[in-house]
């Protein structure tokens, strides 16, 4: 992992520098980074994490659901491939998600399908704040919801990802800022 910046440094960054830098934070989808990039300066952490998400919200619907979409499901294909990025791998490896049983790998494959089936996109889940279990049960539970409850809650747990990641990158020198 690379040493952290301050947010200052975040600011001074030329554009592609900044999208290679947080280009990662919303997987595959780099027009974050760029959007984010044109909200500069950046006053605080909590305010580079907000540019992030404006850019998101400003999108077309179209272009939120493919962010949703480009998300891996959990436990899923990719993972079982080697296919996830590495932020992914990590993220889903710190929840045990890399070490369930077959039988546990077997009924996530199915609340995964069934998820998609329903709503048209993977279950997006910030993992590092869950375990097993209660990815387990959050699964379950989401699958009782409506799709425009699915939808804001996608994004909302893409939004905890993408902090979580942000902290990664950019010290917190201003210790008010709440990162939500």
């Amino acid at each position: 992992m690379p040493p952290q910046l301050t947010v200052e440094e975040a600011s001074r960054l030329g554009e592609d520098a900044f999208v290679r830098r947080f280009g990662g934070l919303y997987e595959h989808s780099p027009w974050v980074a760029e959007g984010a990039w044109r909200r500069r300066p950046f006053n605080s952490l909590d305010d580079l994490r907000r540019a992030f998400e404006r850019t998101v919200w400003d999108a077309p619907a179209e272009r939120r659901l493919a962010l949703i979409r480009s998300h891996p499901e959990l436990a899923g294909r990719e993972a079982g491939e080697g296919a996830l990025t590495a932020e992914s791998s990590s993220e889903q490896a710190s929840a045990g998600l890399n070490r369930l049983s077959p039988e546990q790998v077997e009924e996530l494959a199915q609340l995964n399908a069934a998820y998609r089936e329903k709503f048209g996109f993977p279950m997006v889940l910030a993992v590092r704040e869950n375990t097993t279990e209660s990815i387990f049960a959050q699964a379950k539970a989401r699958l009782a919801n409506p799709r425009d409850q699915e939808l804001e809650h996608a994004l909302d747990q893409i939004f905890r990802i993408a902090g979580l990641r942000l902290r990664e990158l950019v010290a917190d020198s201003d210790r008010e800022g709440n990162m939500t």
